[in-house]
């Protein structure tokens, strides 16, 4: 059933009229989405009679689970019923977490032993010559002496090589030695891993060895976490398929123990539905499945918002969008083209490439918490470091000193003290004043105020700089896109970095909540399910073998979806194959049209990786001659929810908006310090249009309109702001 949602946050029932009785609301069903951020945790519910509610709450490092709950207290609290209530009528809860890459980042993961083909133990070692460089920028790689390997994956005593060898045909050509496997197993055992990895040599082949490892783990140790290669990353190049199988090792026990003592604790205080968890990938598993793809939830937290996008933008009709999500920690640049998230096949983590599907999110230090400081030549620099949650920025008074962009946009006039989180929380002035003084203004022998303009307008420089590299690198000009702004501090800059790249507009989805929206999103998410498979070979490869290769992966995910225990609305199969010239080493990925090929058909896929080839890197730059190789098949499987978070129609606007009030407030260093009008979203409509310099507060965001531009109130209740002159 699809929901038609008729109010945003408790601020604005009065749109929607009363709430239900006691009776009406035993009917109810719900869904919610819950994204853990570094410093906040967002959430978002939607009813089936079309209410939404939307709540935000501080995370709570290093239990972010304490977070998670708190946000269904306020979900509930916003709906006026009891939390169990709330749990009990809820079928689905779509979380996207931290666990995962929190884990990854600061090194607490399970203790990995690692089990591969004799002569290969060096592999995750050597790095296919890419450790270096994997991951870095142009200038970065070019200053080769500031450049170093990270450090293995596994240390070397936790590697262990056993006899065996499968050939790139599939064929045994050294048979698997069991007694010296289960010799390496009980090794490993004895020096305390707490999971094992394994990767042999061609097991995405034929993966007998790798799954008669597994057995034998599990006769000695049934609860050790095992994870094997070709389940994992069936792809071909050894290094990245094993060092993707080490990091799903890693994390895999420790999304486990993230997710069942949370999962537990919903069954307890009555809830009944699916617990699902985000994948990168920009779809949802049952969080039962997800620990044994535990690499694919890396991205998790950084999706949410992107699948928000599309559909708004779905609602409004754009097809080219700019994702900007600045939250308290990081600053995060999407794209998406022709309605479409733009993904990647392989990413970087720590110089280690993770073979997963992964929507393509870039991210810099730079949200609210951004930490601002003064480096060794006396310059000022805004991030990477964040105050995070706690103790969080100086204004909080939860006990930080450094200053913040946050501080900064206090001291500017730009955030109401009294209105923080819809006065949930009152910021302190002082506070901000005497980090900013004591850390920046006074060693550069400036003002408060002058030092927070400039942070200010670092911030604005960073995040414009990330979005541009983003939307050129891709091979784009940003004035072709709208940019999408949400998160806390995201609309108090937007109108800034979207001014610095001449993008046509920006949309603050107000209606849809700004700062929960990366929690809209996930409400809004499907399950999305990827199985792949190596088999390269010259194209064109003859029809008949490659409708084998997607009758097989798509068996495999049809299996997989219905394991996940769920109806569907509709399920949808997207077919796709790596292509490349013959002797290059990297593939762009080719869309696959449905149902059984032809000859002509396979040839035209061919035509189709030619084309999309000379978009990315300019006409001619094709080289047919050289003939074309296919490497990786994919099938993706879309399981669409029946119910969906529907955007509400807001109430058309009567006369002109009337301003709650004024202040001084800098907006930009071309005006300087203005007095501005400010207004209360929640007394907007639709049509109403505001010129800058204005301040719009909303109930989770402050919107930071400059002179010279124009903010008005959509159908749907989005701000969208555009530059007059």
């Amino acid at each position: 059933m699809a929901c038609q949602p008729r109010c945003v946050t408790r601020a604005a029932v009065s749109r929607a009229g009363p709430w239900k009785t006691d009776n009406e609301r035993s009917n109810m069903s719900y869904i919610i989405g819950i994204d853990t951020g570094g410093t906040f945790t967002d959430g978002f519910v939607a009813s089936d009679d079309g209410r939404l509610a939307a709540a935000k709450s501080p995370s709570t490092p290093p239990d972010f689970s304490q977070g998670f709950l708190n946000v269904l207290d306020d979900l509930a609290a916003e709906l006026g019923i009891a939390t169990r209530q709330l749990l009990e009528q809820t079928n689905y809860i779509i979380h996207g977490t931290t666990s995962t890459l929190n884990a990854v980042v600061t090194g607490n993961v399970a203790k990995v032993g690692f089990i591969t083909t004799r002569g290969h133990a060096d592999s995750i070692s050597m790095m296919n010559l890419e450790g270096r460089y994997a991951g870095l920028g142009p200038d970065e790689i070019q200053n080769i002496s500031r450049t170093n390997k990270p450090a293995p994956l596994v240390p070397r005593h936790l590697i262990e090589e056993i006899n065996e060898r499968v050939d790139y045909k599939g064929a045994v050509v050294a048979p698997f030695d069991e007694a010296g496997t289960r010799a390496a197993i009980g090794r490993l055992i004895a020096q305390g891993v707490e999971s094992i990895a394994v990767s042999l040599l061609w097991s995405f082949r034929n993966p007998a060895h790798e799954l008669r490892v597994r057995e034998l783990v599990r006769e000695v140790a049934p609860e050790l976490y095992v994870a094997v290669s070709h389940e994992v990353s069936p792809r071909i190049r050894e290094y990245a398929r094993s060092s993707t199988t080490i990091i799903n090792t890693q994390v895999g026990p420790k999304l486990a123990a993230y997710l069942r003592p949370l999962e537990a604790e919903l069954r307890g205080r009555g809830f009944g539905g699916s617990l699902l968890v985000m994948q990168g990938s920009g779809g949802c598993v049952q969080a039962a499945d997800a620990p044994r793809h535990a690499v694919s939830t890396l991205g998790s937290v950084l999706t949410g918002g992107i699948v928000g996008c599309t559909q708004l933008a779905e609602a409004l009709g754009h097809r080219n969008i700019i994702s900007t999500d600045m939250g308290g920690t990081t600053f995060l640049v999407g794209l998406v083209l022709d309605g479409q998230p733009v993904t990647t096949t392989t990413t970087v983590l720590h110089q280690h490439q993770i073979n997963t599907p992964i929507v393509d999110v870039h991210t810099i230090g730079a949200g609210g918490g951004a930490i601002a400081s003064i480096d060794g030549g006396g310059n000022l620099r805004v991030g990477p470091r964040s105050a995070g949650a706690r103790p969080g920025p100086a204004c909080y008074g939860e006990g930080g000193t450094e200053p913040t962009v946050t501080d900064a946009d206090l001291i500017l006039g730009i955030i109401n003290p009294d209105n923080f989180l819809g006065g949930r929380k009152k910021l302190s002035r002082e506070l901000a004043a005497e980090a900013i003084r004591t850390k920046i203004a006074e060693p550069l022998g400036l003002t408060v105020e002058q030092s927070a303009a400039a942070i200010y307008a670092i911030q604005n420089a960073q995040t414009a700089d990330l979005i541009r590299k983003v939307v050129v690198n891709s091979g784009f000009d940003p004035r072709d896109f709208a940019i999408y702004s949400y998160g806390g501090a995201g609309p108090v800059h937007a109108a800034s970095y979207s001014a610095d790249i001449g993008a046509s507009e920006v949309i603050v989805p107000l209606g849809a909540t700004a700062a929960v929206f990366s929690a809209y999103g996930l409400a809004s998410s499907d399950i999305v399910l990827t199985a792949e498979a190596s088999d390269p070979a010259n194209w064109p490869v003859p029809a008949a073998e490659v409708n084998a290769v997607f009758a097989k992966l798509e068996a495999e995910v049809r299996e997989r979806l219905r394991a996940q225990n769920l109806e569907f609305a509709q399920v949808q199969m997207h077919r796709e194959v790596e292509m490349r010239y013959t002797m290059q080493m990297a593939e762009v990925t080719t869309p696959v049209p449905q149902g059984e090929l032809d000859d002509e058909a396979v040839r035209e896929v061919g035509c189709r990786f030619e084309a999309l080839y000379e978009r990315l890197y300019g006409k001619g730059s094709g080289f047919a001659d050289a003939g074309l190789q296919a490497i990786t098949y994919r099938v993706r499987a879309v399981g669409a929810l029946p119910i969906r978070a529907n955007l509400p129609q807001a109430e058309a606007a009567q006369g002109e908006p009337q301003p709650s009030g004024s202040r001084q407030v800098f907006l930009d260093v071309q005006h300087g310090w203005q007095q501005a009008r400010v207004y209360d979203y929640r007394t907007l409509k639709a049509g109403a249009r505001i010129q800058g310099p204005s301040v719009v507060e909303a109930p989770t965001t402050t919107v930071a309109i400059p002179q010279g531009c124009s903010g008005t109130v959509d159908r749907l209740g989005n701000l969208v702001l555009r530059y007059t002159d």
